[in-house]
Parts: C-alpha cells; sequence; structure tokens
C-alpha cells in the first residue's frame, strides 16, 4: 500500500510539473502574442505611464503593420494586456502576480519608475517570466542577481552626473576652479531619484566641489519652496532637481514663481513633463537628461532613424512637440521581445530568457547588449538643453549655454 501511495503522490506531482512545463511556454491566442503590463495610467506617474503606454502600442502597430512576428514558421500579431498599477508598488507587485497566475501571461513588459519595477521584479523572478523594461533605471535593480530581468535604458546614476562635468569645465573656461563651484539639490525620496543623487554626489566629489544643499522633495511633489527659499539666500551655481513628471512641473514653476536666477538648472523628466511648454521663461536653458534624442544616429529596419520615429510618432499623436524618452524606450522595449521570439523561434520562456539576454542590436532608440545584470551597457546618457521653447544637444561645454539668460 506504501508503494502504491508513492506511486500516486509521484504521479501527480510529476503531472504538477508537466502542467507548469505548460503554463510556462506562452500566453498565444490564434495568430496572437499576448505581452503583459502593469503601468501608472492613475496617481502621481500617471503621466510617464501614458507615454510609455503610447510607446509600447505605437511599436506593436508598427510590427504588426510590417507582418507581426514570426515563430516556428507562422506570423503573429503582438498586443498588451495592461492594468493600471495606481502608481503604487504593492499594487503593482499584486497585478504582476494577476497578470501571470490567473491570466497566464508569461512575457512581462516593465511598470513605469524603478520603484514599481522593484516590487514587480521580484515576481516575475519568481515564476521565471522574463521582463523587458523600459522605464526602471535604478542601478540597485541590476545587483540583485535576477536572471530574467532586462532592461533597454541607461542606469539613473548616470543622469544628472554629466551637469557636474559640464559645471566643472564652465568654471574653468571662467578662469576659477572647478571645486569653486557650489551645488544644490532637491530628490524625491525613491529608488530612481536616490540613485541620481548618488551620482551626482560621487562625480561633485570628484571635483572637490560644495553641495551647500541637500534636501529631499516632499512625497506629494507638490511642493518645493524651502529648497528654493533657500536657493535665494545660498547663491549655488548648479541647482540640480529629480522628482519625475510632477517633481520637474512643480519645481520649474515654482522657480518662475520665486524668480529664482542659477547660473545651470539640471532637471530630470523635462520632457515628459512639458516644462518647455508650460514654463518657457522659467525653463529657459535648462539642461535636460535623456535616454534618446531624435538626432543621435541610429536607425533599424522597423522604425528607421530617430528623425523618422520622432515624425511618425508625432503624426500619430500630434499634441507631443517634444517625444519624451519614455515613450522611445517603451517603444525599444517592444522591439526587443519581437526579436527575441525571432532568435529563439520559440514561445518556451527559458529559450526567450537566453534569447533576450544574447541581443545585439541597434534601434532608432540606440544600440542594446545586456549585462549579465540585465542593464544595457551599450548606451550612454545624453544631455539637451532649454533655448528658445526648444532641445538642443549639448555634447560639450561649447554647446551649453551659461549662464542661463532668464528674465521673469
Amino acid at each position: 500500500m506504501k508503494s502504491l501511495k508513492f506511486f500516486s503522490v509521484s504521479i501527480s506531482f510529476l503531472l504538477g510539473m508537466l502542467m507548469l512545463a505548460l503554463n510556462v511556454q506562452a500566453k498565444v491566442e490564434g495568430n496572437t502574442i499576448i505581452l503583459g503590463s502593469a503601468i501608472s495610467l492613475t496617481g502621481k506617474y500617471a503621466t510617464n505611464g501614458l507615454h510609455a503606454q503610447r510607446g509600447y502600442d505605437f511599436a506593436v502597430e508598427r510590427i504588426n503593420s510590417m507582418g507581426g512576428v514570426k515563430v516556428g514558421g507562422k506570423s503573429y500579431k503582438l498586443s498588451v494586456k495592461y492594468y493600471d498599477d495606481e502608481s503604487t508598488p504593492a499594487r503593482g507587485a499584486q497585478l504582476a502576480e494577476r497578470l501571470i497566475k490567473q491570466d497566464e501571461i508569461t512575457f512581462m513588459l516593465g511598470p513605469y519608475s524603478s520603484g514599481l519595477t522593484k516590487a514587480i521584479a521580484p515576481v516575475t523572478e519568481k515564476y521565471g517570466i522574463p521582463m523587458v523594461e523600459a522605464e526602471g533605471a535604478s542601478r540597485s535593480l541590476f545587483t540583485q542577481g535576477y536572471r530574467y530581468l532586462f532592461a533597454v535604458l541607461s542606469t539613473s546614476e548616470q543622469y544628472l552626473s554629466p551637469a557636474i562635468r559640464l559645471a566643472a569645465d564652465m568654471a574653468k573656461k571662467n578662469g576659477k576652479k572647478a571645486s569653486s563651484v557650489k551645488v544644490a539639490m532637491a530628490f524625491e525620496n525613491d529608488p530612481f531619484s536616490l540613485d541620481v543623487r548618488e551620482g551626482v554626489v560621487d562625480e561633485a566629489k570628484k571635483f572637490g566641489m560644495k553641495i551647500v544643499i541637500d534636501d529631499k522633495l516632499p512625497a506629494d511633489l507638490s511642493d518645493m519652496s524651502s529648497t528654493l527659499t533657500k536657493v535665494k539666500a545660498l547663491r549655488p551655481d548648479l541647482l540640480v532637481v529629480s522628482g519625475h513628471s510632477k517633481g520637474a512641473a512643480t519645481a520649474t514653476r515654482q522657480i518662475g514663481e520665486m524668480r529664482i536666477n542659477v547660473p545651470l538648472v539640471s532637471i530630470t523628466h523635462c520632457e515628459a513633463a512639458k516644462v518647455h511648454e508650460k514654463f518657457p521663461k522659467a525653463s529657459t536653458g535648462f539642461l535636460c537628461p535623456t535616454q534618446w534624442s531624435p538626432n543621435v544616429p541610429y536607425r533599424d529596419s522597423y522604425f528607421g532613424n530617430s528623425l523618422k520615429f520622432d515624425k511618425d510618432f508625432k503624426a500619430v499623436h500630434p499634441s507631443y512637440s517634444a517625444i519624451p524618452y519614455q515613450t522611445a524606450q517603451a517603444t525599444a522595449a517592444v522591439l526587443v521581445w519581437k526579436l527575441a521570439f525571432e532568435a529563439a523561434n520559440s514561445f518556451d520562456t527559458d529559450k526567450l530568457r537566453d534569447a533576450i539576454s544574447a541581443t545585439q542590436t541597434e534601434t532608432f532608440y540606440g544600440k542594446i547588449k545586456f549585462s549579465s545584470a540585465g542593464n544595457n551597457i551599450a548606451k550612454p546618457m545624453l544631455m539637451r538643453q532649454i533655448k528658445g521653447r526648444k532641445y538642443s544637444a549639448v555634447v560639450t561645454s561649447n554647446d551649453l549655454d551659461w549662464p542661463r539668460k532668464v528674465s521673469y
């Protein structure tokens, strides 16, 4: 009897394992491959969540119009199943579980923000589900040993550190030491912004610069007047701010209202917050980090070069005067999935994981090559400066307007 019971348990176990193996093959319905994403459509990250969703959808429509994805000699269309994570990490993790366990989605696109990605990555990792993400830049995401997480964007410590180097160059051009530069900082208390802060602090230390203000933005990102009051009193040479789209809008609005005139201001998420449109005077001369620009010298066979992507996306979404990099990198993430499906020629998640890991390609967005940790090591950050309500590329200090020419 014991042996029969053991045999019965063994059969049940094997059947369970077989079902699990079948479940991780794919979420494919007919001729459609379904990707899944929990994305911020409400809450404080809703603006960038929408930018990312539009990038995903633009890629899906373009790839489908060009024949879709070919696997096993058959052509498939792509689609994305979305849930609104409400800009809340706990909700994002819950929805990732729902996508995987209830909806049987086995191909994931990332959420918006490092905090949401940090909440969802343990879930996709637990189930062995590959996730190609485009909006979580925190370098701490890539120190956890995740095998199924891949990011097309550059990591966050690189975002504002070029502003420090440019400030050092300008000081030297004006006959001063780089160590004479005074830096003011204000950052949101989230994984992305805190990593950005570390990059700034590390770079400032290299030049011996003095950080005269080191503030955290309020949780709701609605007011930074206390920091700006200190800025008026201490007169720093450089002000750096990171608080996603809402923080960028708040900072720019209050810089204008309080008539803050700092020689150089560098803020993340300028394009996404449309500060050049909403606050054209206050944002004059802002130095804005970007993952992508319409003039990067890259191309692919699906979206053409960066200028063509810019033109084609604006034709679909004419409300954009400047396409946020969050949109471009979201499109690139879907393209990575298409290439991986065809390279693996399979819907098996482990084969797909290996195909994603081996990806080395050039896209309209930039070059993509993943390290063993899953971050993109082939693409640098870029800087652009707002000049006359438009963005101009800043490659060296010769391209920089310094000090800002602002009149309130």
